[in-house]
């Protein structure tokens, strides 16, 4: 019965015409023979159910205790220093009258910055029929909904009176002629990263169904088989269930194409359409994008290279799965450093002496840290990613992936605190430090992160079962046919 739920491949994946007519030297047998296998071990389709739901039916390994417990831990450390400033106001931030946006915008742009991935993961790599997704787009699309509700606390505790954010809302007006301002980018953000949620959400769990199916078949007691039997809303693995699955997948995919590319480019507005030195740029917007996916791959990467030990899944993320990521990150790092590039002659050739200084200010002003930190970790770090023996050491590469988060993090630092802290009067020039209640926040939204992502991992299977299956025959020589 466990396998019933799931027999056909889901998300148009037709195991005849993608495993292959292999006709190549010859051959027209039914399995492709030149294609390494995405799925390593030879798994049935019994197998796979076990492998993947093993993790969520036994007890939780010492490791999940540990980081639960860290993860925790660092939350509630977070949400006193929240608490705090709420009670006191953002004058405990290190914020001052040249440096009005800093540290919580820094780590808002970050965290809707990680987010991106999970949609390009499941939604652009589909639409391009990349079937090595199959392995990490689940957990992925998690680390979006939980990477953009850690955003979501930045802008909030900036208004300074979050307990008046519903007026960001275009709500029943009640309040006379105050209504919100719709030429505000700040206001876009709202709509934007709204929907990218909602979106990102449907299509998460519309993912979902079937492999909640199969949790409601394994069910050991009445309310897992309860809840996942609401939550697979009657799921059968019947051939008229697939159909109309697929068919609402492919459709949310579509959706969510645009969002990759639009939500981003409105945060880029944030900053493109002021008339700040270093922020008024056209470039924002593409390069913003481009850096959005690179940080998210790097994410991904590193969550998912700590499940696939942690979980004992190096069968279903493999080396080949790990080395498309890389090579993804060197196309997206490519591009983000000709923006860099791009950025400093465009100052240069503009001849407006304002420009110019904000960009040689950054590499070799106060803040030129901060900037060499973004340059050697966003540039220089990928770059060991085109040699093969680097994209095969997963130590290597998990090390990789936290330098471009940092890198990341600095990059938007360096764009926000380098072009506000000297304006355009020496007489208001003023430096910027963050306080120790920023860096608990920061660390708190980082516990929110990680405590959120171990839940998922404990209780919803972190790897698609139904997609996995549809691509077991993907590289079988024909002796081994599935089972």
């Amino acid at each position: 019965m466990t396998d019933l739920v799931s027999p056909m491949p889901p998300s148009g994946v037709s195991i005849g015409s993608e495993a292959g007519s292999g006709t190549a030297h010859g051959h027209h047998g039914h399995y492709a023979t030149l294609r390494e296998p995405l799925i390593k071990g030879n798994k049935s389709l019994a197998q796979v159910t076990d492998d993947i739901c093993r993790p969520l039916e036994g007890k939780p390994t010492r490791l999940w205790y540990v980081g639960i417990a860290t993860s925790v831990t660092m939350l509630l450390v977070g949400f006193a220093a929240i608490g705090y400033q709420m009670y006191m106001g953002i004058g405990t931030w290190g914020l001052n009258p040249t440096v009005g946006w800093a540290f919580d915008i820094t780590n808002f742009v970050f965290w809707i910055g990680i987010g991106h991935a999970g949609t390009l993961i499941s939604a652009v790599l589909f639409l391009f029929r990349q079937r090595w997704r199959t392995s990490v787009n689940r957990a992925a699309e998690a680390m979006t909904l939980i990477a953009v509700m850690c955003a979501g606390i930045f802008p909030l505790i900036h208004m300074g009176r979050p307990w008046l954010a519903h007026w960001v809302f275009p709500l029943p007006n009640v309040r006379g002629s105050l209504w919100v301002n719709w030429r505000s980018p700040l206001l876009w953000d709202v709509f934007a990263i709204s929907t990218y949620f909602l979106i990102s959400a449907t299509f998460w769990y519309v993912g979902l169904i079937p492999d909640f199916a199969t949790l409601r078949d394994r069910a050991k007691t009445k309310i897992r088989r309860a809840t996942s039997a609401v939550l697979s809303l009657g799921w059968t693995g019947s051939a008229r269930h697939w159909m109309r699955y697929e068919l609402v997948y492919l459709l949310l995919a579509g959706l969510a194409t645009p969002l990759v590319f639009s939500v981003h480019t409105i945060v880029s507005f944030d900053f493109a359409t002021s008339v700040i030195p270093g922020w008024h740029t056209t470039i924002f917007p593409p390069y913003f994008v481009a850096g959005a996916i690179f940080s998210g791959l790097a994410m991904v990467l590193t969550l998912m290279l700590v499940a696939r030990k942690v979980m004992r899944l190096e069968d279903y993320i493999t080396e080949s799965h790990v080395g498309s990521m890389c090579k993804l990150i060197i196309a997206m790092g490519g591009i983000v450093g000709l923006a860099y590039i791009t950025e400093f002659f465009i100052a240069m050739y503009s001849g407006n002496r304002y420009e110019e200084f904000v960009f040689l200010n950054r590499a070799l002003g106060p803040f030129a840290w901060a900037y060499w930190i973004m340059v050697v970790c966003n540039i220089v770090t990928p770059q060991l990613l085109w040699f093969k023996k680097v994209r095969t050491s997963m130590l290597t590469v998990f090390i990789l992936s936290l330098f471009i988060n940092l890198g990341m993090w600095f990059e938007r630092f360096t764009i926000i605190v380098t072009s506000l802290h000297r304006d355009y009067l020496t007489s208001s020039w003023s430096d910027y430090s963050p306080t120790s209640i920023e860096l608990l926040t920061l660390m708190g939204s980082f516990g929110l992160f990680f405590t959120l992502f171990l839940v998922f991992c404990r209780f919803l299977p972190a790897i698609a079962m139904g997609e996995v299956k549809g691509i077991l025959p993907y590289g079988r020589k024909e002796k081994e046919p599935v089972q």
